[in-house]
């Protein structure tokens, strides 16, 4: 189940996209204002995690090497916390009863099935590596960290071959729950 859900992750993150659509009430300006710096900051989050990862995209679990270092020295999983700020900066324009809805969505998908399907991958292939991993950087909030593992081997071209899907998609998702909860 766990792996047909990562399989579906791109299609969920979508349903749950038009959910809050669907729900969506009319918004203050204050709404929108507050929701960008959180979708903003989840984009940039994600396009900062790309960076130390490289290609990612696809139905399968995949990784070269394990990456620890920039974002990855504070999670364990960047991209999905990039994921949750942009979601719930959507949600945040959407209203109260989008927000609930998503959190509670997304801690489910994410928690329950997307992400110990990817630690048991990761657990499989880097082994020792990746239990000494799990044990000094937890999968949301950083437990410590040193500021020299911030820094790293940022490949910024990835970032046009990786992540210009999510950054079109990010963009065109908010101009979408704008213009229905302004137009509402």
């Amino acid at each position: 189940m766990r792996e047909w859900i990562f399989k579906m992750r791109g299609g969920l993150w979508t349903l749950l996209f038009l959910i809050i659509l669907f729900t969506a009430k009319k918004t203050t300006l204050n709404q929108i204002l507050t929701a960008l710096i959180f979708i903003i900051a989840g984009q940039l989050w994600r396009c900062w995690a790309v960076g130390f990862i490289g290609l990612y995209r696809g139905e399968n679990v995949k990784a070269q090497k394990l990456a620890v270092k920039g974002p990855y020295a504070l999670m364990r999983n960047p991209l999905y916390f990039g994921n949750f700020l942009i979601g719930l900066g959507w949600a945040i324009i959407a209203g109260l009863h989008a927000v609930i809805i998503f959190c509670v969505s997304f801690y489910l998908l994410y928690n329950a099935a997307i992400i110990p399907h990817e630690e048991n991958f990761l657990r499989s292939k880097f082994g020792i590596e990746y239990e000494g991993y799990c044990k000094r950087v937890k999968r949301f909030f950083p437990k410590e960290f040193n500021f020299q593992d911030l820094k790293g081997n940022f490949d910024k071209k990835i970032l046009l071959k990786s992540e210009i899907h999510t950054i079109i998609s990010t963009f065109i998702g908010t101009v979408i729950i704008i213009s229905a909860c302004t137009l509402s």
